[in-house]
């Protein structure tokens, strides 16, 4: 199986209902297939030239490369940042049910 197909894309939100919402969506709207949030990561960050500091939720994002682009549309339009974290990184290898899994949820 080419595992260069799948992707796992990083997003932060802030605490509260705004993570579980928007991972929700985005499985539910098959642009992902599993979305994990891990609660309690604390950010710095230069935001308009001061540094600043959050508490935010990290949502790890699995899908496939050919969704990037509809994902991030749907991030973007449920997400409170006007500038929200979307880095994917690519799967360059994997445990092949999983991966076929994945494929299956999308």
């Amino acid at each position: 199986m080419d595992t260069t197909e799948h992707c796992v894309v990083l997003c932060t939100c802030p605490e509260g209902v705004h993570a579980e919402t928007l991972a929700t969506a985005l499985v539910e709207q098959k642009l992902a297939a599993c979305v994990n949030l891990v609660p309690g990561i604390h950010s710095i960050y230069r935001w308009q030239g001061a540094v600043e500091r959050a508490t935010e939720v990290l949502l790890i994002i699995k899908t496939r490369r050919e969704r990037l682009e509809a994902l991030e549309a749907g991030i973007r339009a449920l997400h409170p940042y006007q500038v929200p974290e979307i880095v994917a990184l690519p799967v360059t290898a994997g445990f092949v049910p999983y991966l076929q899994w994945l494929n299956e949820s999308l």
